[in-house]
């Protein structure tokens, strides 16, 4: 099975790159997962939590923490760039950078990769595969315009994690769940024990 690339940044809002996860998991997805840097110093400013760097143990706490044994999870380190998914000869299903700091994202627009999650987006967009990129930044400058333009040129789709409110959301995680689904729906992978929105109640 041609696996996911999912990378989780150092922007606000790491729950959405943990559902993320979780539902791809619980989906018995194949999941590549890469933090940047700055990603580890958000889950514990934000989070509380403190996230192995260790491959291997990364992979071991987020079974623990999300509650999910099914589906394939395979982790890397920022800057591990001999692994497979760093060459356009590994196959995979697209790659979804959720939440994408701005840093991140004017990396990728230059082609300009310091970490193994530009180089892996850099690769999709190379190869021509899906990038779903969902910025995290608010208001957003002329040279944030300018890169978020330049992606979208060259491929990639950009998907700024918005909630709905026709959903009539009840709570924060169903909020995060309207986002990431629609993440999901974008790389064209419809996720199951997810409530969707059918409709306004009659």
């Amino acid at each position: 099975m041609k696996s996911i690339v999912l990378a989780i940044t150092g922007a606000s809002a790491m729950q959405i790159g943990e559902r993320s996860i979780q539902l791809l998991l619980d989906n018995n997805k194949t999941v590549d997962l890469i933090l940047s840097k700055g990603a580890y110093e958000v889950a514990k400013s934000e989070r509380n939590i403190n996230i192995p760097v260790d491959p291997k143990a990364q992979a071991v706490f987020w079974r623990n923490k999300l509650g999910v044994m099914t589906g394939k999870l395979t982790c890397y380190r920022w800057n591990d760039h001999s692994a497979s998914i760093a060459s356009g000869s590994h196959k995979t299903m697209g790659m979804v950078i959720a939440p994408c700091s701005m840093g991140t994202l004017g990396r990728i627009a230059s082609g300009f990769s310091l970490d193994l999650i530009e180089r892996c987006a850099d690769v999709h967009l190379k190869e021509n595969r899906k990038l779903i990129i969902s910025p995290r930044e608010s208001p957003l400058n002329l040279i944030h315009i300018e890169n978020i333009r330049r992606l979208a040129m060259a491929g990639a789709l950009i998907v700024p994690p918005i909630p709905a409110w026709y959903t009539n959301p009840k709570t924060i995680d169903e909020m995060i769940d309207f986002i990431v689904v629609r993440l999901f729906d974008s790389l064209g992978e419809d996720l199951n024990n997810v409530k969707r929105w059918e409709g306004p109640v009659k």
